[in-house]
Parts: C-alpha cells; sequence; structure tokens
C-alpha cells in the first residue's frame, strides 16, 4: 500500500500565519506527518523561520521605530531585495517582534492572530516536536522538514545553514538512520555539500524542469516539484531512478486552483482543494505540501483507504450478491 506523506507548509499556514509555533502547533494536532520550516539566521548564528530572510513581510519590524534605520536594499541569489533582513538582527531583537500574516487579501481570518505570536528559532520548533512525540508515546515521530533558504547568500557572508541545521537536529535526536527527516533546498550545492556531511534525506526542490534527474539521484533521495511539474510521466520518470516525489504547494482559496475547481468568484473564497489533492494522487505522488494539514489528511487517508479496498481478497462475505450487516 502506497505511504504518501503529509506535509504542513509552514505549519497549518492556511489557518494561522505561517512559521509560527501555533501554525506548527495546529499542523501537528490535525494529523500532518511532516511539519516544514523554512530557515535563515540571525545576525548571532541563531536559525529562525521565516519564508524569506527578508522579514518585513511577515513581522511588524516596519511598526518598530528603533529598527527603521536597518532598512535597506541588497542582492539576494541575482534577486535585487528591499527591507529588513534576518541578518541584520540578533535573536534578542527578532524576539521583540511579531508575526503577521503574509496573504492578508487571501486570508482575512489569518489576520486575527497578527501580533500575537513570535518569531520561533529552529530549536523551539524540535522542542515542539519532541513534546509532541513524548505525548504520543510509542507512535511515529512528527517529522521535520527544514528548508535552507538562500544558502549561499548566507554562506557568503559568514552565516553557513549548513552545520548550524545538523546540530539543531542533532540536539532534538533527529539524525540516527531512519528519522523522520528531510532537508530540502533549490541550491544543488548546498545539497551536495549537505551529503558530505550526513546521510539524512535531501530533497531538491525544483520549480521550472525536472532536469537530469539520473544527476539529481546522484546527491538527492528526492525531489520537491512544482505541481505544474507533476505529470504521471514526470513521477514515473524520478521513481525510475529511486527519487521520491513529493508535490507543493495545495492551497484551498481560488486563486491558486485551477479554473475547474475554483467555487465563487473571489479569488480568497475556497474551491474544490480535495479534488486538487486526488488528482496529484493518482499520479503516483510520495507526499504533497499543504496550506491546510487536515484537509490534505482526510483526503490522503481517504485515497489509500481506496486503494486498499481494490487490493482486498475476495471473501465469502465479499463476494457479488453477499449482504453485510443485516442489510
Amino acid at each position: 500500500m502506497p505511504n504518501i506523506l503529509v506535509i504542513a507548509h509552514r505549519g497549518a499556514s492556511g489557518e494561522r500565519p505561517e512559521h509560527t509555533i501555533e501554525s506548527y502547533r495546529l499542523a501537528i494536532e490535525e494529523g500532518a506527518d511532516y511539519i516544514e520550516p523554512d530557515l535563515v539566521m540571525t545576525r548571532d548564528g541563531v536559525l529562525i523561520a521565516r519564508h524569506e530572510n527578508e522579514i518585513g513581510g511577515t513581522t511588524d519590524v516596519a511598526q518598530h521605530p528603533e529598527f527603521a534605520t536597518r532598512r535597506r536594499t541588497q542582492i539576494i541569489d541575482g534577486e535585487t531585495m528591499t527591507g529588513w533582513f534576518s541578518e541584520d538582527f540578533t535573536i534578542a531583537e527578532i524576539k521583540t517582534l511579531r508575526a503577521r500574516e503574509r496573504l492578508p487579501a487571501l486570508r482575512p481570518q489569518n489576520c486575527a492572530f497578527d501580533g500575537q505570536f513570535t518569531v520561533p528559532t529552529f530549536d523551539e520548533i524540535m522542542q515542539l516536536a519532541t513534546d509532541a512525540n513524548r505525548r504520543r508515546g510509542g507512535a511515529r515521530k512528527i517529522g521535520v522538514y527544514p528548508e535552507t533558504k538562500h544558502p549561499a547568500h548566507f554562506a557568503g557572508i559568514g552565516l553557513p545553514l549548513e552545520l548550524a541545521v545538523l546540530n539543531a537536529l542533532q540536539r532534538h535526536d533527529y539524525v540516527a538512520d531512519g528519522s523522520p527527516v528531510f532537508i530540502q533546498s533549490f541550491d544543488p550545492r548546498n545539497l551536495r555539500q549537505l551529503r558530505g556531511m550526513t546521510r539524512l534525506p535531501l530533497v531538491q526542490l525544483l520549480e521550472h524542469e525536472l532536469g537530469d534527474l539520473g544527476e539529481i539521484a546522484n546527491y538527492a533521495d528526492g525531489i520537491g516539484i512544482a505541481k505544474s511539474l507533476a505529470s504521471a510521466e514526470g513521477v514515473r520518470a524520478a521513481h525510475a531512478v529511486n527519487l521520491k516525489v513529493h508535490v507543493w504547494t495545495f492551497r484551498a482559496e481560488n486563486e491558486f486552483l485551477p479554473d475547474d475547481l475554483k467555487v465563487g468568484d473571489s479569488p480568497a473564497a475556497h474551491g474544490d482543494l480535495d479534488a486538487e489533492i486526488q488528482r496529484f494522487l493518482s499520479r503516483g505522488i510520495d507526499g504533497f505540501f499543504v496550506d491546510f494539514p487536515a484537509v490534505g489528511v482526510r483526503v490522503r487517508d481517504a485515497y489509500i483507504s481506496g486503494v486498499q479496498d481494490l487490493h482486498q481478497p475476495l471473501t465469502e462475505t465479499s463476494l457479488p450478491g453477499k449482504r453485510l450487516h443485516g442489510r
């Protein structure tokens, strides 16, 4: 039977501001197999969870006059960005900020939580997972799926991410063989460097093309691909070189759904996310990133149950014409 992973994209980011402890906690409660933090570095070398190292879009830093002079423009991975950057702040300063919703027009309900949550460190996220594992007893550990954001940029300013990520996983006993961890990156150089440092599974992120899957298989264990790349043929090609296929990102709002699955005219209204996930499950994917983990778990479980039913051996009670439970 398939083992399909539900990966909580930045936590339950459709229901709480992304990359907050509350978002990750809700994702765990909703049954996600993995929680996914994007990791950037502070000036004093602490990993924090933010979508980008530019933190103006996801915190209230612009409302802090003491940090007004920190706003600047720089080039990161070839792109010019203006704002406030994690590497210009100590962790103590970051902790004075509060998270806010990144997509307020599409997720106004999440704006009700603006200002309530701090920016978490990777250690705090790992501690959340550790505490949840303790409560679960012997059940499978919560998986963690960190992404190294802009690793070349951070290495270039003397704040390399790789060893810091591995050390945090080590502190929380997530480095042994079989630990539920994937480390992901868009940067193949970063993944090649990590391959020389760890045997934990690595995932090459891909957005525009699949490229040379055989070459990727030399240093990675899977690919994390945009939905546009996740054809049945592409999935089979990846599986042929023993790469897992995880697809991103499934969101409920019409803005992110194909036209035939939209409901109503508002970009913020929720369409038929269930149907979209089902389409991709039928292509043989091994996991998917979702902003609404409860939906992902429900659809995944129903899909696997249906596959199991197809493979059930015939018994006397399952033969045609037999009536079950007195009906």
